[in-house]
């Protein structure tokens, strides 16, 4: 699993979506928390898009070998990105307004400056 055509169409397609974030972070469009839960949308997507392909095309194959293996992919690429997306933008989105760990980020960014100045 996760070799191939399904490895490299997620790659791409991950990396298409981390380029484009960095760009807008790059230009200010986005600030650095918002590309924090991009990132996390970005690289579970890529790994969904994977599966996607992967158990989608033994999906299809079961179904209807040949045409089947083919759209099986194609949907099955399809809702793995999706899915993969939407999981990890909440996953990241938990992680980077969750208060507890920007209280310890805080404290550890005060403690680093203080150190520092010192």
């Amino acid at each position: 699993m996760l070799q191939g055509g399904s490895l490299w169409a997620g790659l791409i397609s991950g990396g298409i979506s981390e380029f484009q974030d960095v760009k807008n972070l790059t230009n200010g469009q986005m600030d650095k928390k918002e590309f924090a839960v991009k990132t996390t949308g970005n690289v579970t997507g890529a790994f969904g898009i994977m599966a996607g392909i992967e158990y989608g095309a033994i999906l299809g194959t079961t179904v209807l070998p040949g045409v089947g293996t083919v759209v099986g992919s194609v949907i099955g690429g399809i809702l793995g990105n999706s899915l993969g997306q939407r999981l990890g933008t909440q996953a990241g989105n938990a992680i980077v307004h969750n208060p507890l760990l920007n209280n310890i980020t805080k404290s550890v960014t005060q403690t680093a400056t203080n150190v520092t100045a010192s």
